[in-house]
Protein backbone atom coordinates (compact mmCIF):
# COMPACT_ATOMS: atom_id res chain seq x y z
CA UNK A 1 0.00 0.00 0.00
CA UNK A 2 1.31 3.80 -1.11
CA UNK A 3 1.24 6.14 1.45
CA UNK A 4 -0.65 9.76 0.10
CA UNK A 5 1.91 11.95 -0.56
CA UNK A 6 1.83 15.33 1.02
CA UNK A 7 0.77 18.34 -1.11
CA UNK A 8 3.21 21.12 0.82
CA UNK A 9 3.92 24.26 -0.64
CA UNK A 10 7.64 24.83 -0.60
CA UNK A 11 10.18 27.49 -0.99
CA UNK A 12 14.09 27.09 -1.45
CA UNK A 13 15.85 30.19 0.19
CA UNK A 14 19.05 31.04 -1.17
CA UNK A 15 21.46 33.67 -0.73
CA UNK A 16 25.00 34.72 -0.44
CA UNK A 17 27.11 35.69 3.02
CA UNK A 18 30.64 36.66 4.05
CA UNK A 19 32.75 33.44 5.06
CA UNK A 20 32.69 35.25 8.69
CA UNK A 21 28.47 35.41 9.09
CA UNK A 22 28.07 31.86 8.22
CA UNK A 23 27.00 30.21 11.11
CA UNK A 24 25.24 33.54 12.80
CA UNK A 25 23.08 33.86 9.97
CA UNK A 26 22.21 30.15 9.40
CA UNK A 27 21.52 30.00 13.24
CA UNK A 28 19.13 33.17 12.64
CA UNK A 29 17.19 31.03 9.59
CA UNK A 30 17.07 27.94 11.76
CA UNK A 31 15.54 29.24 14.85
CA UNK A 32 13.04 30.84 12.19
CA UNK A 33 12.10 27.28 11.28
CA UNK A 34 13.66 27.14 8.24
CA UNK A 35 15.76 23.69 7.07
CA UNK A 36 13.08 20.89 8.21
CA UNK A 37 11.94 18.60 6.53
CA UNK A 38 8.36 17.29 6.61
CA UNK A 39 7.72 15.57 9.81
CA UNK A 40 10.78 16.89 11.28
CA UNK A 41 13.18 13.82 11.17
CA UNK A 42 15.27 16.09 9.75
CA UNK A 43 16.16 19.90 10.96
CA UNK A 44 18.89 22.54 10.14
CA UNK A 45 19.27 21.10 6.42
CA UNK A 46 21.30 23.26 4.00
CA UNK A 47 23.65 23.09 1.21
CA UNK A 48 26.77 25.30 1.36
CA UNK A 49 29.00 26.08 -1.58
CA UNK A 50 32.31 28.29 -1.09
CA UNK A 51 33.42 30.78 -3.72
CA UNK A 52 34.84 34.35 -3.98
CA UNK A 53 32.08 37.33 -4.77
CA UNK A 54 32.90 40.61 -6.50
CA UNK A 55 31.01 44.01 -6.24
CA UNK A 56 32.17 47.98 -6.63
CA UNK A 57 30.30 50.17 -4.54
CA UNK A 58 28.60 53.34 -5.92
CA UNK A 59 28.86 56.61 -5.12
CA UNK A 60 26.03 56.68 -2.99
CA UNK A 61 26.74 53.03 -1.37
CA UNK A 62 28.18 53.14 2.45
CA UNK A 63 29.42 49.62 1.98
CA UNK A 64 30.13 47.48 5.09
CA UNK A 65 33.07 45.98 3.32
CA UNK A 66 35.05 47.80 1.01
CA UNK A 67 35.33 51.08 -0.66
CA UNK A 68 33.29 53.06 -2.94
CA UNK A 69 34.48 52.83 -6.64
CA UNK A 70 37.20 50.52 -5.57
CA UNK A 71 36.69 46.98 -6.71
CA UNK A 72 36.10 44.04 -3.61
CA UNK A 73 36.65 40.76 -3.50
CA UNK A 74 35.03 38.43 -0.78
CA UNK A 75 35.14 34.85 0.51
CA UNK A 76 31.10 33.88 0.46
CA UNK A 77 29.50 31.12 1.21
CA UNK A 78 26.35 30.93 -1.01
CA UNK A 79 23.77 28.80 0.98
CA UNK A 80 20.16 26.89 0.10
CA UNK A 81 17.81 26.08 2.43
CA UNK A 82 14.55 24.38 2.18
CA UNK A 83 11.39 26.52 3.63
CA UNK A 84 7.91 24.54 4.42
Amino acid sequence: MMAAALSLTRFKLVFRVPSSGLNACKAAIFSAGAGRYPGGLYTECCFVSLGTGQFRPGDAANPHIGKVGELEFVEEARVEILCI
